[in-house]
């Protein structure tokens, strides 16, 4: 019999041998349920969490499954107290219920529900949860504030208790809306997506970047058949959407607003960005109250791991419409993942990046960090700098500008982006290049022509900001050189990579580089940053400059 490639432990971390026969199927199992922690070369770390359990079995999994994969790849046997802690973790998934007090009346009271009033009675005499409930109807049911759905939701989490919310939503106002599969169709996993939210009320979808979540998107619109209000990053985000829709489905101009810094429409279906929503005007936050003052049937959240914490506070209020989250990742820098599994909604359906590679439905990539050395002079600098400015002096080498202009120069009639952090460091690296720069202070107009030519071919080498990380359809990128990054953020890096995974033509590889500076915190960062990589089955081949 052949030793698996993990080892779990009781401590409820698991360790994956990298260069087992079998770790690439393990790998792709664990993720339904385990969070990867750290990614050195040979032994990966992942964490079994309450809240990864949780998704998985709002998701569909049962503990036993989960158990079951944990036996199958175990190079040793799987401590009891793991497997009886994820069993009692999984079973804590819906013993809550929010519900109706009459569920055939949608306008009925709405109340917390448990056929085991211990657990009704612990939450009650919890100090943040008691001030959401009313007077005990029965041992088993308590009235909720009708404002408290989505606060509830929160705290029930926090305590470990998550609950299943049945009670229903708003209908909002119908709208017409169909697909039209002229020419193309939706994919096995796109429809098996729209399907699992269909079923689930709300929840979140995650696909890779490239892998068509604006179809899924468009799929919920067509099964919810309301108005719809789509919340974006960006305002070239917002015209893809609309573009999309008008391609895919059956609306028309007249039907789609923009709600952005530039325009203020409201239609049946209004496509609004974060920043709109959390500007605020005499220190309030306007423009919230005007988006839910309509009656929506669905919200659909774009890049949902990006939701700002206005835009929660919104949703907290907003739990009797429909909502689909739609990310590359679930994973939040703020560790705020708790609530989007309860203001959102659980994840409803995931399909692994190398599934869908191997389908041809992404292009595969490649994936290189370059080593680089800190030139002396700036050694030294950045030795006697203080904490907060080292991350800055190390990512932004001025060595970096010659070995991208070697990369480039590799990738000769390949189009290539050239993404960084720092406006400087851009800017020095765009007037050394001779090529456009993009960034935030970029008017959106010339943002869409510059990315239109350079889908177009017109253009082969764009130097970008971090407004590149965020739905922008960049089909022919074929190489992306990383020149500096939001310090260890994983989710910038599956936002990064995506940009490249759109199919090629030719069915050709991807190329990802990250250009880091050796023995400095560039390079602390950077590890961080690849474990959401190497979570997804990508690895990466380490270089030095001079084998370029």
């Amino acid at each position: 019999m052949t030793l698996g490639p993990l080892i779990v432990q009781s401590d409820h971390t698991v360790l994956l041998e990298v260069a087992h026969p079998d770790a690439e199927d393990a790998r792709h199992e664990l993720a339904v349920f385990a969070e990867l922690e750290r990614a050195p070369e040979h032994i990966h770390t992942y964490r079994v969490t309450r809240l990864g359990l949780w998704n998985a079995r709002a998701a569909g999994h049962t503990a036993e499954e989960i158990v079951a994969t944990l036996d199958r790849y175990a190079k040793f046997p799987v401590p009891t107290s793991v497997s009886g802690e994820i069993a009692d973790t999984m079973r804590r998934y819906g013993r809550l219920t929010i519900e109706r007090l009459d569920p055939a009346d949608a306008n009925s009271e709405l109340v917390v529900r448990s056929d085991e009033p211990a657990i009704l009675r612990e939450i009650a005499s919890a100090k943040k949860i008691a001030p959401l409930l009313g007077n005990k109807i029965d041992e088993r049911t308590y009235p909720v504030a009708a404002w408290a759905r989505g606060q509830l939701k929160q705290e029930l989490v926090a305590r470990g208790w998550p609950a299943e919310d049945l009670a229903g939503y708003t209908p909002g106002e119908p709208h017409s809306i169909e697909l039209v599969q002229d020419g193309w169709h939706m994919r096995d996993y796109q429809q098996k997506a729209v399907d699992a939210f269909s079923l689930g009320g709300s929840g979140v979808v995650v696909l890779p970047c490239g892998a068509g979540k604006t179809i899924v998107g468009a799929g919920a619109m067509a099964a919810v058949g309301a108005k719809t209000l789509i919340l974006v990053t960006n305002a070239v985000s917002a015209r893809q959407w609309r573009d999309e829709l008008l391609r895919r489905t059956s609306l028309t101009e007249d039907e789609i607003g923009e709600y952005s810094g530039q325009v203020k429409e409201v239609r049946a279906v209004t496509i609004a960005t974060y920043q709109i929503l959390t500007a605020k005007r005499r220190g309030e936050y306007a423009h919230l109250s005007l988006l839910n003052a309509h009656d929506w049937g669905l919200i659909v959240y774009d890049e949902v791991h990006l939701l700002p914490a206005p835009v929660f506070k919104l949703t907290a209020e907003l739990q009797a419409r429909r909502r689909i989250g739609l990310t590359a990742t679930l994973v939040r820098e703020d560790g705020r993942e708790g609530d989007v599994f309860s203001l959102i909604g659980p994840k409803r359906y995931d399909a692994a990046w190398k599934d869908i590679e191997a389908q041809g439905f992404i292009a595969p990539a490649e994936c290189f960090e370059v080593r680089v050395e800190l030139p002396e002079s700036e050694r030294f600098d950045y030795s006697i700098a203080e904490d907060q400015d080292r991350y800055r002096i190390a990512s932004s080498a001025s060595v970096k500008e010659t070995i991208a202009r070697r990369i480039i120069e590799r990738h000769a009639g390949e189009s290539v982006l050239v993404i960084g952090q720092y406006i400087d460091q851009l800017e020095s690296m765009a007037e050394s290049l001779g090529c456009p720069l993009i960034t935030g202070q970029t008017p959106v107009d010339e943002r869409e022509r510059l990315f239109n030519e350079f889908r177009e071919g017109r253009e082969r080498l764009l130097v970008v900001s971090k407004v590149a990380n965020f739905s922008v359809d960049l089909p022919d990128a074929s190489v992306a050189i990383q020149i500096s990054g939001s310090f260890g953020s994983r989710q910038e890096e599956a936002q990064r990579l995506g940009r490249l995974l759109r199919p090629k033509p030719n069915g050709a590889s991807a190329s990802f580089y990250t250009l880091v500076t050796r023995d400095t915190v560039d390079q602390d960062f950077a590890q961080n940053r690849q474990r959401f990589l190497a979570e997804q089955g990508y690895a990466y081949t380490i270089m030095n400059a001079d084998e370029l």
